[in-house]
């Protein structure tokens, strides 16, 4: 009799451990998509929110937003801005443009990651329009321009945390993107889809 009751025992930890290693895995696999919808939802480092149509309402209160343009190492592009920055009504719909240029004498591709600083305007900053996360492939010499259509919550009005804050940034870095070797999906959390 005393025999058979460490055998359960054995086989109730077994059971378990197996049941947590499962587990472990299971959230190290759902680590990212939750990670990436938390960061969409609350705004957390910086992601933008998406929006299908414009606001509702068009706020007096103005908010410098900035523009700002990188190019990973490899990647033989001139990336800018078209403005450096626009004065923006919280509430009002904005379309603006990034120009890249491959410098390089062989076709490039690569694609883009962003963020907006300071963190917490990031639930408030919404693109309807981005190129984030679409690879674009330049030849060599060829140039494009590439839209941004975007606007700032009016409920960002009703945040204290968003009263100081009088300049928003929203950057993007271009990364190469090799045949075989594709850039992970990274930085915004967006999945990897035009908006």
């Amino acid at each position: 009799m005393s025999s058979h009751k460490p055998r359960r025992n054995n086989r109730y930890v077994a059971a378990v451990l197996g049941a947590v290693a499962l587990g472990m895995v299971g959230m190290a696999y759902a680590a990212v998509p939750l990670y990436n919808l938390f960061c969409a939802v609350t705004g957390y480092g910086g992601t933008t929110q998406r929006a299908e149509t414009g606001a509702d309402r068009v706020l007096d209160r103005v908010i410098k937003v900035r523009f700002d343009a990188n190019v990973a190492g490899g990647l033989p592009w001139r990336f800018v801005p078209q403005e450096a920055s626009i004065r923006a009504k919280v509430g009002e719909t904005y379309l603006v443009t990034y120009r890249a240029e491959n410098v390089s004498d062989r076709p490039a591709t690569g694609t883009a990651v962003f963020n907006v600083a300071p963190n917490q305007s990031g639930m408030y900053f919404n693109k309807i329009a981005c190129f984030c996360f679409t690879e674009q492939t330049l030849q060599p010499g060829e140039s494009i321009e590439m839209p941004v259509t975007f606007f700032l919550d009016p409920n960002l009005a009703e945040d204290r945390d968003m009263n100081p804050v009088t300049t928003v940034t929203l950057s993007y870095t271009f990364f190469p993107v090799e045949p075989d070797n594709p850039v992970a999906e990274a930085g915004g959390g967006e999945p990897t889809e035009k908006l």
